[in-house]
């Protein structure tokens, strides 16, 4: 069975994408081509993004569902009109807020993805810049000033794992790739030992390493299954001699690794 959703806003977009992903993700039986519309901000636009909607309605013979996060009201009813299922994400949950807070809200565009907060926004800059000045071992005289330092054979996802956490939580996370030289030496690099209590471990199984490799260095050693096994197997062995916590990456996604590891070593985020 498949569906058309469309995440509308007058806005980013951003929460109505999010919120409306994470309720589809529920129905696994349907396949859902998914469309983000934001910055409907106009009667105009409004009255073209029902159009978009009746035509995805008649190509599909059944009703889009549409999430939406727009505040006002004149375009809210234009989108109304379409023959889309809506779902209106504020009403939905302010109603009850401002009953429980006796509190009216807002009703203001972009809140909470807007540069209003100062402070929250420099965390993010400062700990994605942070994330890149130390991406991949190339620096280590500044893992004083880091949260984290992701540990891991080379490819295994710590670099997209630092990238989320500093986006996502305004984290500031190093990563520093174990080599084979790191390994035939059975310890930790000198670089890591002092901030050891700050080192989380990603391993991948062997298969999917050698497919990753492959497309960066095709048919090498570095790509081989046997290489492959030979990281993997030494730097679990150095994970758990060392009592370094670790996670398998291979089957989970960089909100989850992220997750998992901020809970696991007691890390608070920045951005809330």
């Amino acid at each position: 069975m498949k569906r058309t959703a469309f995440f509308i806003s007058d806005g980013t977009g951003i929460t109505a994408e999010t919120l409306g992903q994470s309720l589809l993700a529920q129905f696994e039986t349907i396949s859902f081509t998914k469309l983000t519309r934001p910055y409907i901000d106009s009667v105009d636009k409004a009255r073209a993004m029902v159009q978009q909607i009746n035509n995805a309605a008649e190509k599909d013979g059944a009703r889009p569902i549409i999430f939406d996060t727009v505040v006002n009201q004149e375009i809210r009813e234009i989108l109304a009109e379409s023959q889309g299922f809506m779902i209106d994400i504020f009403s939905t949950f302010l109603a009850p807020l401002e009953q429980e807070l006796t509190s009216h809200s807002s009703y203001s565009v972009g809140k909470s993805h807007s540069i209003a907060s100062n402070s929250n926004y420099m965390e993010r800059i400062e700990a994605v810049n942070f994330a890149l000045d130390n991406d991949d071992g190339a620096r280590t005289h500044y893992y004083d000033k880091a949260d984290l330092i992701l540990v891991g054979v080379s490819r295994c996802g710590k670099t997209p794992t630092c990238l989320y956490m500093a986006m996502q939580f305004g984290i500031r996370a190093a990563n520093y790739p174990l080599t084979e030289e790191d390994m035939e030496r059975l310890q930790l690099p000198s670089a890591l030992r002092p901030y050891k209590h700050k080192l989380f471990g990603l391993t991948i199984d062997p298969d999917r390493l050698t497919a990753i490799r492959h497309e960066r260095k095709p048919n090498s050693r570095y790509a081989s299954f046997a290489q492959c096994e030979f990281e993997v197997r030494e730097v679990e062995n150095l994970f758990r001699r060392e009592n370094i916590p670790y996670i398998n990456s291979t089957h989970f996604s960089v909100e989850e690794i992220s997750a998992k590891i901020l809970v696991e070593k007691g890390v608070e985020r920045r951005l809330k």
